[in-house]
């Protein structure tokens, strides 16, 4: 199993509710590919470099999990189509 690192920006418009349920589907994304969450760092609401989608500000979120090879790719193509999602990236760790 590989480690890898997901950071995602949510919408800064959106409600708790909202935004914790986002976060629980980005972690089932991970879980049905065959990932396992290892530890999620929020840093909470911050400026953007530049405005995206006319926003100035996202909640950031960093997301720490061990899967297979095959799993970043599949959690980024479902994240890709989420609403609340302004940014993501998705990076292996070295060991």
């Amino acid at each position: 199993m590989n480690k890898y690192e997901l950071a995602v920006v949510l919408n800064a418009k959106i409600e708790d509710e909202q935004r914790a349920a986002s976060l629980e589907k980005i972690k089932e994304y991970i879980a049905r590919f065959g990932g396992n969450v290892t530890d999620i760092d929020e840093w909470g609401k911050k400026r953007l470099a530049y405005e995206i989608q006319k926003m100035k500000e996202g909640y950031y979120y960093f997301i720490h999990f061990e899967s297979p090879a095959s799993c970043p790719i599949e959690v980024e193509s479902n994240i890709r189509i989420m609403e609340d999602v302004i940014r993501y990236l998705c990076v292996k760790q070295e060991a």
